[in-house]
Order: structure tokens, then C-alpha cells, then sequence
């Protein structure tokens, strides 16, 4: 088994174990003016809830448009061209990763509706992805299949889409992460012509097979995973994270749903608490606080839990992205680089599994690890993922572009690359006798990482493309599935009360 893979395995046991209660990390964003760093936005104000999708594009920062389109040439140019499957990570040879799978079908929708690629061309890479998911076996086996019930495993082989390794599991979030993008294509691709029709079957027949009760052993709640060699894991998905798109996805089934529920149990173990000037449900890594967000344009609705704190999940994400960079300010372990523009803590790539003494401070470093803050779970090795920043651009415009541009700037080549930004860096760690197997110490500059990860690069392309058109939120507005999920859930208000309209 490779390092990079036993890391990100163990990521979930042990976040999974020191976050009891927040769930573990999915394994596998131009702004007005910059405010005062010193104070952020202050936590108790009323927010603007359901800004609307804007009718026309918004105009970037050309930086940002570069982000994007660097960001999505990564999944049209490095995914399999008979199998459509997606890496893990590039360009180290790698397995690829379902959630990453789903963040490339929504980026083909993201590409065709820029330009960057014709919708012939979109439509066909999507359609040959979803043939081959649909068409890669299923079976309790623990080898020679891509997974069981609807589900898929965690990893997968890149030419023959089987299991990548018996220690790799049958992943619910990953799974709802694939099934996002394949909705959102169905959607996307509405034409009455034979093609655009059968992609729609295809992105039907792929979610409606997703056997979401049987993933509930101890229901309602819904288990994180499943291995044919040990059965369900014993914990199941609990608030507040990424798996919120797990939920709503599940509820919204049409043949096999979640048990009623199912998100009043995820919501009983949310976790609201005051973190850096900010109150808001807290989650350490960022990503928790995006990935849901790709697919839900959660502006203006609202669940029993959020009616009562007068705020949207939105609004927490804004909350959790102003609590992030207000800690890398205040940089309470003395960590080179963190500041005002410099910030932004998320599961990402890192130096070595190492404790060294830097700068008079025992540091413990982590190779790939989650890594992020909050009021009662932190983990920080001095290690900035720009996904981190970037993918939070519609929550937070003022103080991301300001953040992007200068670490590109800063960092230059040695951060950012052929396909934007590369996974990470870490400006503490500068030591040159160490092995660094996932990336390079440049002297003088610290360490960088030399592989951009799936779903690192997801967020990106599909958070800026949120706040430029809206595309996927208008898309999953009229998505039945959805909708319903929602409903299920408890939600209100904005968008839910109106028709659902065209793609």
C-alpha cells in the first residue's frame, strides 16, 4: 500500500476519533473592498439571506478566470480517456477517487458553459464516464468490482474501475460527492436530442440505484462506510460536515430513501460554539463548510436547526471562512507566512510525518492529514491549502481574492502551476535532511507540494463558477431529488417556495 494511501486511510480513524461528533474528513470562489484585518465582520450582524443568482455573468478578476480555467483543464486533461474515471492526485501515478469522479462531471458542465470546450465535446466525456459507471460490475465481492448497492468504493483502479485495495472502503460521502456531479450533468445536458436523452437516463438510473437504506444498519442514522471483509464501520454520520449533501441526497431518493429521521439525527450532535470573534456551527477543515455547498444553494432556506439561529448554513460557511483567516492573524503557534492574505486550513497534502524543533517550537508535522480549527478540535502544522481559500470565494469575496492573489504572487512558481494552484505549502518547514515524499523543500521558501488532488481542484473550478454565474445552483434548483431532500429535511423558505424551473 502506498504512503499516500495508508495517510489519507488513517485520516478517517482519526479525526473520525479526536472529532467525535463532527464527522471525518471526505477522503479519497471579484469581491468589493478589503476590510480591516484586524477586525472582521462582526458575527452578530443580520445577513442578507438569498442574494439572487445573478441574471448575467459576473465580470472576474482575470486572475480568477485563469483559476478556473487552469483548474479545469486539470479534469479535462488528466482524466482517463477510456474510462473517463478521474485521479486522485496528478501528476504522481495515482487510483482514482468516486468524489473527484463527481467533481470532474460537473466541471464538464462548467467547461461547455465557458466555452473552454464545445458542449459536443462535454457531453461526450460525460456520457462515456457514465456508461462506464453504469456498466462497471457490482457485487458483495471484495475484488473485480467497483462497489455494491449503487455505492462505490472509496478508490478505484483508473483503467478497470475495480476496487483500488482491500483496505479500501465502500464510501457513502464519496459516493453522494459522485452522484452530485452526476445529477448536475443530467441537468445541465437538457436537449431532445438521442444523446443529451440518454445522458439523463444514465444520470437517473446511476443515483436511483444508490440503495440508501441499506447503508443505515443502525438507522436513521447512515453509516460512513462499508468493506466486505468487516461490514458497516461502526460510526455513522454525524453534524456537522461535509455530509450534508449525504442527507439530502438520500432523503430525496425516489426507490430506495432514507429512514425519517435521518437528518433530525445528524442535526443532535451539531456543535455551535463562539471561535475567533465568530459564532457559528463549528467544523475544524474547511472543506466541511464547502463541499454540500457545490451542489445546494443553501442562500435564504432553512432547516428547524438554523430557523432558530436566525442564520443560514451560508452564513456559517462566511462564518467559518472569517474565524479561519482571523486565526491565521492572530497565528497563536508562531507559523511562518500566516497573515491577513495568508490562510486557510482544509485536508490537503503536507511535509512528512516528522516532530522537529523550528524557530525554538517542538513541531509535529503530518504527511497527508486534515488540518483546520474550531472551538473544541484544531490541527495545524503550519500547512495552507489555497483550495482552502478559494473555494470559499462566495462566501467571502473581500478577504479571498485578496488571499489567492497574494500567495500567487508570493509564491510564484513554486505554488502555482499548469492547473493553478498546487495542493499545498508550508513556509515553516524548511528542513533539507527530512524525506518530503509528497512534495520539495525550496531554501529559503519552505515546502510545496508537487501534486494537485481531485477534490482540492473540484471545489476551486466549481465555487468560482457558484459565484460567477450560479450554474450548478441554478441547475440542482429544479432537481427533484434534491427539492424533495430538502423538504425531508425540514427546509424553508427562499428559492424552496417557488416553482422549480428550467436548466
Amino acid at each position: 500500500m502506498t504512503v499516500h494511501l495508508a495517510a489519507r486511510l488513517c485520516v478517517s480513524s482519526f479525526l473520525a476519533a479526536l472529532v467525535a461528533g463532527c464527522g471525518s474528513p471526505s477522503l479519497a470562489r471579484v469581491g468589493g473592498g478589503r476590510s480591516d484585518p484586524a477586525a472582521p465582520p462582526s458575527s452578530r450582524a443580520v445577513p442578507v439571506l438569498a442574494e439572487p443568482i445573478p441574471a448575467s455573468p459576473r465580470v472576474l478578476d482575470p486572475f480568477l478566470d485563469e483559476l478556473e480555467h487552469r483548474t479545469f483543464r486539470w479534469f479535462w486533461e488528466t482524466a482517463d480517456p477510456s474510462t473517463g474515471l478521474v485521479p486522485d492526485r496528478w501528476p504522481a501515478p495515482s487510483f482514482s477517487s468516486v468524489a473527484a469522479v463527481g467533481f470532474g462531471l460537473a466541471a464538464d458542465c462548467v467547461g461547455a458553459e465557458r466555452g473552454w470546450v464545445t458542449r459536443e465535446e462535454a457531453r461526450d466525456r460525460v456520457l462515456l464516464t457514465l456508461r462506464f459507471l453504469r456498466d462497471a460490475r457490482q457485487g458483495p465481492q471484495s475484488t473485480g468490482v467497483a462497489g455494491y448497492n449503487g455505492f462505490f468504493y472509496h478508490f478505484l483502479d483508473m483503467k478497470t474501475g475495480h476496487r483500488w485495495a482491500k483496505d479500501v472502503e465502500l464510501s457513502t460521502i464519496d459516493t453522494a460527492l459522485l452522484m452530485g456531479g452526476v445529477l448536475v450533468a443530467g441537468r445541465f445536458f437538457d436537449r431532445q436530442d438521442a444523446a443529451e436523452a440518454e445522458l439523463r437516463v444514465l444520470s437517473r438510473e446511476l443515483y436511483e440505484r444508490v440503495d440508501w437504506r441499506w447503508a443505515q444498519p443502525r438507522a436513521p442514522g447512515i453509516a460512513m462506510g462499508w468493506t466486505p471483509e468487516e461490514g458497516f464501520h461502526a460510526s455513522d454520520w454525524k453534524g456537522y460536515d461535509e455530509s450534508m449533501i449525504l442527507f439530502l441526497l438520500a432523503l430525496g431518493s425516489p426507490t430506495h430513501p432514507a429512514a425519517d429521521g435521518a437528518w433530525e439525527t445528524f442535526t443532535a450532535t451539531y456543535r455551535w460554539a463562539e471561535h475567533e470573534g465568530q459564532a457559528y456551527l463549528n467544523f475544524a477543515p474547511l472543506f466541511g463548510h464547502q463541499f454540500s455547498h457545490l451542489f445546494v444553494d443553501f442562500r435564504g432556506i432553512r432547516d428547524a436547526f438554523m430557523r432558530e439561529k436566525g442564520i443560514d448554513y451560508f452564513e456559517n460557511s462566511r462564518r467559518a471562512v472569517l474565524a479561519q483567516r482571523a486565526y491565521a492573524i492572530r497565528n497563536p503557534e508562531g507559523y511562518r507566512g500566516y497573515g491577513p492574505d495568508v490562510w486557510g486550513l482544509s485536508a490537503c497534502d503536507g511535509p512528512a510525518d516528522v516532530t522537529l524543533t523550528v524557530d525554538g517550537r517542538s513541531r509535529r508535522f503530518l504527511t497527508y492529514g486534515a488540518r483546520g480549527v474550531s472551538s473544541f478540535w484544531s490541527n495545524d502544522d503550519g500547512t495552507i491549502a489555497p483550495m482552502a481559500a478559494a473555494a470559499s470565494l462566495p462566501f467571502a469575496p473581500e478577504v479571498v481574492v485578496p488571499a489567492v492573489s497574494e500567495m500567487r504572487n508570493r509564491y510564484g512558481a513554486n505554488l502555482w502551476g499548469e492547473y493553478g494552484f498546487l495542493d499545498a505549502f508550508n513556509p515553516t518547514f524548511r528542513a533539507t535532511d527530512v524525506p518530503t515524499p509528497l512534495g520539495k523543500v525550496v531554501p529559503g521558501e519552505g515546502w510545496f507540494a508537487t501534486n494537485y488532488l481531485g477534490i482540492d481542484q473540484g471545489p476551486i473550478v466549481l465555487m468560482i463558477e457558484n459565484h460567477r454565474s450560479g450554474l450548478l445552483w441554478r441547475l440542482t434548483r429544479g432537481s427533484e431529488p434534491i427539492r424533495k431532500g430538502l423538504s425531508r429535511a425540514g427546509f424553508t423558505g427562499g428559492w424552496l417556495e417557488a416553482a422549480p424551473a428550467s436548466p
